[in-house]
């Protein structure tokens, strides 16, 4: 026999049944209110088939599982950490502890299914930038125009830096892949023999070409992002979120949720939108950032990545929040919860794309 904790089970509102000493199954309510915690031994987990239960034992086995299983998940909705001794307070990926007042958020990283069942934790939310957290119009008509506007400038400024030299090494790379390939706008980057100015003039006639067919390369997304850091900090950039996107990061973060950003632009580029942001600085909210070095966006491995980059149990325990129907497909295969975000200005879905979908966070 193997003996497990039982303070699990305590946050199971509703029947559950219990093993004894004697292997005798007992009903009982456990109300969350009470603090009547039973000690260990009250609960024997039976490991073998055998016993007073017969033939059935196997079968009561795997139910009782289920219901330790389902008790963890309302351990975490009430603010408890399952994955300690003591089942504390959730920490945040800041170090805060979850409050007791947000027990009501809390309560929707494993809500109710129709059937009464207990739906799979969400225990992180992975967010989409573009169309989700923050206008596209917003990324078109500010930050790519000033990318544009500002490569030759930015080039001929820190032609020299290690950063701008490894910048023009993935480009040429980048650049090279395109020629083999026939892609539109492409032209040779001349060797450095050439000089600085031709080099220069190479690399920006192929940046503005990728930037006019919205490539997702990381070539072009970390030049882009060393261009944006200039701008953010010299005040010519200002972030731009949707006015709902502060409230629910705070209060995801509360609720014990830990929050990533996942973009085709690069991680600088990620922090630096919300860090500079019309809200202020909300990267206290997020625990990290994935861009293309992860994967592509529509390809379902990337998913496969970052829920083993992010140690969950189950893929479903990631909620994945974008506007573009084929990611969503793509993180649905990984086994990812996905809901589509339909903001203003986002594009059109298929007919019965199957997605729940919502116009605000706080519909989540």
């Amino acid at each position: 026999m193997a003996i497990a904790s039982a303070a699990p089970l305590l946050a199971m509102n509703g029947a559950l049944k219990m093993a004894t000493n004697s292997q005798q199954y007992v009903e009982g309510t456990i109300k969350v209110q009470n603090n009547s915690i039973p000690k260990p031994e009250q609960l024997i987990v039976i490991s073998s088939f055998r016993g007073a239960e017969g033939k059935d034992g196997g079968r009561e086995y795997v139910q009782l599982n289920h219901r330790y299983h389902n008790a963890t998940v309302k351990l975490n909705q009430f603010g408890l950490d399952w994955t300690t001794t003591t089942h504390g307070p959730i920490h945040n990926c800041n170090g805060a502890l979850s409050s007791t007042r947000n027990v009501k958020m809390s309560a929707k990283a494993g809500a109710l299914a129709s059937n009464g069942d207990i739906e799979p934790l969400r225990r992180c939310i992975v967010l989409d930038i573009e169309g989700t957290t923050t206008p596209i119009s917003f990324v078109t008509d500010v930050l790519f125009p000033y990318a544009r506007d500002n490569v030759g400038r930015h080039l001929d400024a820190t032609y020299d830096s290690a950063e701008t030299q490894e910048d023009i090494k993935l480009l040429r790379a980048q650049v090279q892949e395109d020629l083999e390939n026939g892609v539109a706008g492409a032209v040779p980057i001349p060797s450095n023999d050439a000089g600085k100015e031709r080099v220069i003039a190479a690399l920006v006639t192929n940046v503005e070409a990728m930037i006019k067919a919205d490539r997702k390369i990381t070539a072009l997304k970390e030049l882009q992002g060393h261009i944006w850091q200039t701008g953010f900090k010299n005040n010519e950039l200002e972030g731009v979120v949707f006015d709902d996107v502060p409230e629910a990061l705070e209060r995801w973060a509360a609720s014990g949720i830990k929050v990533y950003i996942y973009s085709s632009g690069s991680r600088l580029a990620q922090r630096l939108l919300f860090g500079y942001t019309n809200y202020g600085d909300l990267r206290k909210y997020l625990c990290g950032f994935f861009d293309t070095t992860v994967g592509n966006k529509k390809e379902t491995k990337s998913y496969h990545e970052i829920t083993a980059s992010l140690g969950v149990d189950h893929p479903s325990e990631i909620l994945f929040v974008t506007d573009v129907y084929q990611e969503a497909i793509a993180a649905k295969l990984a086994g990812l919860e996905v809901i589509i975000s339909v903001r203003p200005g986002n594009g059109p879905l298929p007919d019965n794309h199957g997605f729940r979908t919502v116009k605000s966070f706080s519909e989540i």
